[in-house]
């Protein structure tokens, strides 16, 4: 079988902390170790918006709103291959926001995938981000967030 691009959703997940935007960074462990935002892949019988939603809700345990698609997408190759993924090498990605009111519930991560959570502000997780797609995506959705709130 020829190996191809994983078709993923990025959800960049905010709130307000003092009429401030703070982000909600997971700290990865599947794969590579290293922080990130809630991403994940598009089933087949699924829209990219219900990706966002679901892979929301399994990575954070909350269900979230003003759920936004951004034109922002791209694909990057994986460093390595990985078990779970044999028939493909990279993936392709579109990004989105969401927001989950603080003070609702805990974060409940998928601990197969996370060791923990962090919320941080815009500077704090953009020193945390390692891939260059991933600190792109929070700076469309931090510039986005700041111009609909202000």
């Amino acid at each position: 079988m020829k190996k191809k691009l994983r078709k993923a959703v990025f959800i960049v997940i905010y709130s307000f902390e003092k009429n401030k935007p703070i982000y909600l960074m997971l700290k990865r462990k599947l794969h590579w170790k290293g922080w990130e935002f809630p991403k994940g892949g598009i089933e087949w019988f699924e829209t990219k918006r219900c990706a966002a939603k679901r892979e929301s809700k399994e990575e954070t345990g909350l269900e979230v709103f003003n759920l936004k698609k951004h034109s922002y997408h791209g694909s990057y190759l994986y460093p390595k291959m990985f078990n779970d993924r044999v028939d493909y090498f990279g993936q392709t990605f579109t990004l989105f926001s969401a927001e989950i009111k603080l003070e609702k519930k805990k974060i409940v991560l998928d601990s197969k995938e996370h060791s923990e959570y962090k919320w941080m502000t815009y500077s704090e997780a953009m020193k945390k981000l390692t891939y260059q797609e991933k600190k792109e995506s929070l700076k469309i959705v931090n510039d986005w967030v700041i111009d609909k709130f202000k």
